[in-house]
């Protein structure tokens, strides 16, 4: 096989980035998701036809290099990746931000549980503990806050986290790797304009100028410049559940953003839970990054 080398100082740049910090920038950037659906007019369906389908052509352009075909697990990952963008649109309307966000973060409990399952690996204690201080601290972002009206939107924020965690796992199945694995996006996204184009059609007259931009700016850079750093992180080597871990900066941020511009207020508690997961999170990567640096001193050294 032809492998090109690098054709430009920008991609020996790129190359040398950590693959946390990519990480990091898809969920700052996932984050201001519940910011824009917040202030759309549209309905979810609506939003998320427009939305997938400006995802869809920002995704295929950054990756038309590799390919489109599919295999059972893009093609199985495809599905999910359509429910879990649909599912967490419909909570972000139908709960509080912050609500959606967590209960969608809920992914790296079922990743932890079934992980050994789908690839028979052992997990370091520290990973426990910092899914123990993520959930301790991400339940203080809602006490208090749970109301009985937001039901559905919970239930469908759930729905989505299930979905998120088994799209991460099959993200990393070795089948993934036999072709672009932006296909589960990209075709993901297209399934969801499909299911979701009648309501398009049914709200073209509310498509205002805010409504193009909101739409326009959640499906090229929310999802498609997200993504396309996401898996770039995950390729060069973040595991699944590390991934869900750093990305805890996501609902970290999302009701920040929320409250800044729209005025949608965490209670107390969740600042405090929000400064939990930040020690966490950061603690996590430090840690790790100390431990792989030592590693690599050894082998130098052998």
């Amino acid at each position: 096989m032809n492998q090109r080398p690098p054709n430009s100082g920008f991609e020996q740049r790129r190359a040398s980035v950590s693959p946390f910090w990519l990480v990091v920038g898809a969920a700052v950037l996932w984050s201001t998701g519940g910011l824009f659906i917040k202030a759309s007019t549209l309905s979810a369906p609506a939003l998320s036809c427009w939305r997938s389908l400006f995802a869809a052509a920002t995704v295929m352009l950054l990756t038309r290099r590799e390919g489109f075909r599919l295999n059972r697990v893009t093609a199985s990952a495809s599905v999910l990746y359509a429910a879990l963008l649909l599912l967490f649109v419909m909570a972000t309307k139908l709960t509080i931000a912050a609500n959606a966000i967590f209960l969608q973060y809920t992914a790296p409990i079922y990743i932890l549980l079934l992980e050994p399952l789908f690839y028979r690996e052992k997990y370091r204690a520290r990973d426990f503990a910092v899914i123990a201080c993520c959930l301790a601290g991400m339940s203080l972002f809602f006490v208090g806050q749970l109301r009985p009206q937001d039901v559905s939107g919970n239930l469908a924020a759930l729905a989505s986290g299930f979905c998120f965690a088994f799209f991460y796992l099959l993200l990393r199945h070795p089948r993934a790797r036999e072709v672009n694995r932006a296909s589960s996006v990209i075709y993901g996204n297209w399934l969801l304009v499909g299911l979701t184009l009648p309501y398009l059609i049914g709200e073209t007259n509310q498509l205002t100028a805010t409504n193009l931009a909101i739409v326009a700016y959640l499906g090229i850079v929310q999802i498609g410049f997200a993504y396309a750093l996401m898996t770039l992180g995950i390729a060069r080597g973040v595991k699944s559940l590390d991934a869900g871990i750093i990305g805890y900066v996501e609902p970290v941020l999302n009701p920040v953003w929320v409250f800044l511009f729209i005025g949608e207020r965490p209670s107390d508690y969740a600042l405090v839970g929000g400064a939990i997961i930040i020690v966490a999170v950061v603690a996590h990567a430090l840690l790790k990054s100390k431990v792989q640096s030592s590693k690599s001193k050894v082998k130098s050294l052998s």
